[in-house]
C-alpha cells in the first residue's frame, strides 16, 4: 500500500523530531566562540578519553541505547587495549518534537567541547549523535555560518579551528539525509560536518533506515544500531583514531537484524 506524501512527513517528524524551521536556525549555533585553547597543565583527575553523546529523539536523558551500545564497545575496546580511561557527557537538551530546541543541544555540546579541550587539553575528545542527536553532533562541527542566518546574543558562531585537534573522532548514527530535513521544512540548511572533522567522521545508516538512506522505509532498521554491530563498528573506528592518532576506515557490517516491518 502506498503511503500519501503527508502519511510520510508524519513518519518522519515522529521519527526524527523534525528538526524543521527551528533547527534550521540552530545550525550555526555553536556556543559562546572560545578566545583559543588553554595551555594550562592538565588536570589529574582528566580522563583519557571524553565521549560527548545526543541521543534520539524521546530516549530519557541520557546517552540513550544507540549512545551506551557505542560507550560500552569503546570503553571495552580502550579497556583491553591501551588501558585507557574513559568518562561520558550526555549532550543537554529534549531530545523533543520541540525542534527548536535542538540548538540547545548544539551549543551545549560545544560548550563542553571547548571546556574539555581547555581545561583537560591531553583528553582525546569523541563527539557522536544517533537521529536528531546526530544531526546535533554533526551540526556542532560545522565551519560556516549560513548567508543571512542571524545570530542570537551570546553566540558568535563556530567552534575556534583549533579544537578540533581535542577530537579524535566524530560518529553519527541514522543521520537524518538532506532530503529528510528538506521533506520536514524546505528551508533547512543542509548538514555540513566541518572540514577540519570530515576526516575523521564515521557515517552510519543501516539498511533500510527512512532516516539517512533515500527510500528507506523500515522503521526497525532506525533503531537497530544499538544491536546491529555497528555501534561496535564506530566503537573500532574511534578507538583506532585515539590509539593510532588517526581514523581508518573499518569494514562495514551486513546488519541482518537492520530489516524489519
Amino acid at each position: 500500500m502506498k503511503r500519501s506524501a503527508g502519511s510520510k512527513v508524519s513518519t518522519v517528524r515522529r521519527m526524527l523530531g523534525g528538526l524543521g524551521a527551528a533547527v534550521a536556525a540552530a545550525t550555526a549555533l555553536l556556543g559562546p566562540q572560545a578566545s583559543g585553547v588553554a595551555a594550562a597543565a592538565a588536570d589529574p583527575s582528566c580522563p583519557d578519553v571524553e565521549v560527548v553523546f545526543a541521543r534520539g529523539t524521546f530516549e530519557a536523558p541520557g546517552v540513550g541505547v544507540t549512545g551506551q551500545a557505542f560507550v560500552d564497545a569503546l570503553t571495552a575496546r580502550l579497556g583491553g587495549e591501551s588501558g585507557e580511561s574513559v568518562d561520558v557527557y550526555p549532550v543537554n537538551y529534549p531530545a523533543s518534537l520541540d525542534f527548536g530546541a535542538a540548538a540547545n543541544g548544539i551549543a551545549d555540546a560545544s560548550n563542553k567541547i571547548q571546556a574539555i579541550a581547555n581545561t583537560c587539553p591531553n583528553t582525546k575528545i569523541v563527539l557522536g549523535g544517533y537521529s536528531q542527536g546526530a544531526a546535533v553532533a554533526a551540526y556542532t562541527t560545522t565551519d560556516t555560518i549560513p548567508a543571512g542566518m542571524a545570530l542570537p546574543p551570546g553566540i558568535t558562531g563556530p567552534m575556534p579551528p583549533e579544537i578540533a585537534s581535542h577530537v579524535a573522532a566524530v560518529v553519527l548514527f541514522g543521520k537524518p539525509s538532506n532530503g529528510i530535513l528538506n521533506l520536514v521544512d524546505r528551508n533547512a540548511p543542509p548538514i555540513t560536518i566541518g572540514a577540519l572533522y570530515t576526516p575523521k567522521t564515521l557515517e552510519l545508516c543501516a539498511p533500510g533506515d527512512p532516516i539517512c538512506s533515500p527510500g528507506g522505509l523500515s522503521r526497525a532498521a532506525h533503531s537497530a544500531y544499538k544491536d546491529n554491530g555497528m555501534a561496535d563498528q564506530a566503537a573500532a573506528f574511534a578507538a583506532n583514531a585515539i590509539t593510532q592518532g588517526s581514523p581508518r576506515a573499518v569494514a562495514p557490517v551486513s546488519p541482518a537484524s537492520a530489516h524489519g516491518n
